[in-house]
C-alpha cells in the first residue's frame, strides 16, 4: 500500500531546460517532507533519489514515495537503481507512464546498453542521465554518450574515487571530468553534470563550482538546498561576460555580419552562446 503524501504547496513551472540546467538537487526519497520544499527551491532540476540514500529494505517504500508525488502533480527527475540491482527492474516498471517524471537518473552506468535498456523499458520516450561512477564507465564514455535515450552524462565523483582510489584533488579528477566533456560532445549531448560538493562551506561549494565550469562541465550535483544558488551563480555567465558578448554583437551587426578574420567565428559562437543563457538565467550586461 502506497502512502500519501501532501502536496498543497503551488510549485513553479520550472523555467530551465534541462539541457542547460546547473543545479540538480538529490532529494531522499524517504524524506517526503522535502518534497514540495525541493520544488520551490532554487534548484533548477530536482532529482528525488531510491538508490544509494535509501536503505535495500526501503526501496519499494521509497519508489511508492515518489509514485504518490508524482501522481498528485509534482515534478522530477528520479535516480533509480543500477541495470545490475536487483531493484532496477521494478523500478522502471513502477515509473513507467508516471506523469510529472522529467526523466531518470541511472546510477552506476557502464555501458551503452544499460542506457538503451532502461529507455525501451521506460517508453522510448523518457530520457536517460548516465550517472558515471566507476573506471570501466569512464572508460565507456564515448559509447554511453551515444546510446540511444541518452540525455546528458553525470558524474558520480565519490564512487569514482571510492573505486579507483584517486583523490579529490582537482588534479587527480581532472581526467575523468575531460573525459566526460570530450564523451558528451562526441555523443552530441549537453555539457555534463559534475559531481556533488559534500558539506555546507560555501567558499569552498564556490571554489569546487568554479572548476567544474573550467573543466567544461555545464550543471552540478547539489545536496542541499542551500546550495544551489551558489552553483547556479557560479554556473551562469557572469554580467562582464554578457556585456561583451552583447557588444560583440552589437559591433557585428553594424558591420553586416561580414567575418572579417579568423577569429569571428570562434568569438560569434561563444556570443551568441553567452547571449542564450543569459536569456535562460536573466543575467543582465555589467554597466
Amino acid at each position: 500500500m502506497t502512502s500519501t503524501i501532501a502536496t498543497e504547496t503551488v510549485r513553479p513551472e520550472r523555467n530551465i531546460p534541462a539541457e542547460i540546467a546547473r543545479s540538480w538537487l538529490l532529494v531522499n526519497a524517504m524524506k517526503t517532507e522535502l518534497f514540495d520544499q525541493s520544488a520551490v527551491s532554487r534548484a533548477d532540476s530536482i532529482i528525488l533519489d531510491i538508490e544509494d540514500a535509501v536503505d535495500p529494505s526501503q526501496k519499494d517504500h521509497a519508489r511508492n514515495n515518489v509514485v504518490d508525488w508524482l501522481t498528485a502533480g509534482g515534478k522530477a527527475w528520479v535516480r533509480i537503481n543500477d541495470a545490475t540491482s536487483r531493484f532496477w527492474a521494478d523500478d522502471l516498471a513502477g515509473l513507467r507512464g508516471m506523469p510529472g517524471l522529467l526523466g531518470v537518473m541511472l546510477a552506476k552506468t557502464e555501458s551503452a546498453d544499460q542506457v538503451t535498456e532502461s529507455f525501451h523499458r521506460m517508453d522510448g520516450k523518457t530520457p536517460v542521465i548516465p550517472l558515471v561512477e566507476s573506471a570501466l564507465g569512464i572508460e565507456e564514455a564515448n559509447n554511453i554518450a551515444k546510446a540511444q535515450g541518452a540525455f546528458r552524462l553525470a558524474f558520480g565523483s565519490g564512487d569514482f574515487r571510492r573505486d579507483t582510489g584517486m583523490a579529490a584533488t582537482p588534479e587527480a579528477m581532472a581526467y575523468p571530468r575531460a573525459k566526460l566533456v570530450v564523451a558528451s560532445r562526441v555523443g552530441n549531448l549537453p555539457g555534463p553534470i559534475d559531481g556533488p560538493t559534500v558539506g555546507t562551506n560555501h567558499p569552498i561549494l564556490r571554489e569546487q563550482t568554479g572548476i567544474t565550469v573550467m573543466m567544461g562541465m555545464t550543471g552540478k550535483l547539489c545536496l542541499a538546498i542551500d546550495q544551489t544558488p551558489v552553483i547556479n551563480e557560479v554556473i551562469s555567465p557572469t554580467p562582464s561576460d554578457v556585456a561583451w558578448a552583447t557588444d560583440f554583437m552589437a559591433d557585428f551587426e553594424a558591420n553586416g555580419r561580414v567575418i572579417r578574420d579568423g577569429s569571428d567565428l570562434p568569438r560569434l559562437g561563444r556570443a551568441e552562446k553567452i547571449m542564450k543563457l543569459a536569456v535562460a538565467f536573466g543575467v543582465q550586461p555589467a554597466l
